[in-house]
């Protein structure tokens, strides 16, 4: 690791609690591939109150950049000088790109880091396809963004609360004029994931060991593409595995992390004009995750 000394800049990301948290590994790792003399560090704050004043020291100390997760992406959005088209639709922004004079300008990479994993790790582009998106949370809300981006023909939300459902499909609709755009409750979703030609899971479920998947993985066929958020579990999680069961090519969310931090970074360090190499970040990532599970990485 480069030495911290007088010149060091700082990054580091804010969430309550971040106790299992890649991100320094990944950022510290590929900050020694490209010479740069930064430091990420995780900044665990418990409360908004603690946000606001961390928000407010960062604009005079040498920070490059901010990742913000799980509580404080929608906080966050009013804190920032400036908020990028993506991150105002999302409203939520998990990028924070802190300029020379302090200014703070907001970004969301996670739906930029969903459609890179996608491209990458499944030879898949949402072009013109049918998408069933489960969740209606702020995830689920960069994954809707990306999608209007990337021109898909269809979006069902399916969520268990309707209402929420309706409120996510709302808020995007202005933006969405030529794209098909249903709600449907779990239950009733089967023959719309039966014609998608993705599905993508942005709620917690089977995070926690046997808690299950968040639809029914008979539904699941072959030759679509299974995305799954979550990432880092101690096991493959019961969707990714009934999705492969199925004939699916089926993804964790680990290759969208390691996306959505790259960009970060290329954010961080647009002057310098260079990719943030993405298999440095997931080699450090998966390293991190083999010594938690005490095994060895493999691929």
């Amino acid at each position: 690791m480069t030495a911290i000394n007088g010149k060091t800049r700082l990054a580091g990301v804010v969430g309550w609690p971040l106790d299992h948290t890649l991100s320094p590994a990944m950022h510290n790792a590929v900050y020694e591939e490209l010479g740069l003399n930064w430091a990420y560090v995780p900044l665990a704050v418990q409360d908004e109150v603690g946000l606001r004043r961390l928000i407010a020291a960062v604009r005079s100390l040498p920070f490059v950049g901010l990742s913000i997760t799980m509580p404080y992406k929608t906080a966050v959005l009013e804190l920032c000088d400036e908020v990028a088209t993506a991150a105002s639709m999302a409203g939520a922004v998990n990028t924070i790109h802190v300029t020379p004079d302090g200014r703070l300008i907001g970004y969301n990479t996670d739906g930029r880091g969903m459609l890179e994993s996608l491209a990458t790790d499944a030879n898949f582009n949402p072009a013109g396809k049918r998408v069933v998106l489960l969740g209606a949370g702020g995830a689920a809300a960069a994954a809707f963004v990306a999608l209007i981006l990337a021109k898909c023909a269809a979006i069902t939300v399916v969520n268990r609360n309707l209402e929420h459902a309706e409120e996510l499909l709302d808020r995007m609709a202005p933006r969405a004029s030529e794209i098909e755009l249903h709600v449907s409750s779990v239950g009733d979703a089967q023959v719309a994931v039966g014609g998608a030609d993705l599905i993508i899971n942005s709620t917690p479920v089977g995070m926690q060991p046997g808690s299950g998947t968040p639809l029914p993985v008979e539904w699941l066929r072959e030759g679509q593409v299974v995305l799954d958020m979550v990432y880092g579990t101690a096991a493959p999680t019961d969707l990714v595995t009934g999705a492969a069961a199925a004939g699916a090519v089926a993804l964790d969310g680990l290759g969208m992390l390691v996306a959505q931090g790259a960009t970060a970074i290329d954010i961080w360090n647009s002057d310098a004009q260079l990719r943030t190499p993405r298999d440095v970040m997931r080699r450090a990532a998966m390293e991190q995750l083999a010594a938690r599970r005490g095994t060895e990485v493999t691929g």
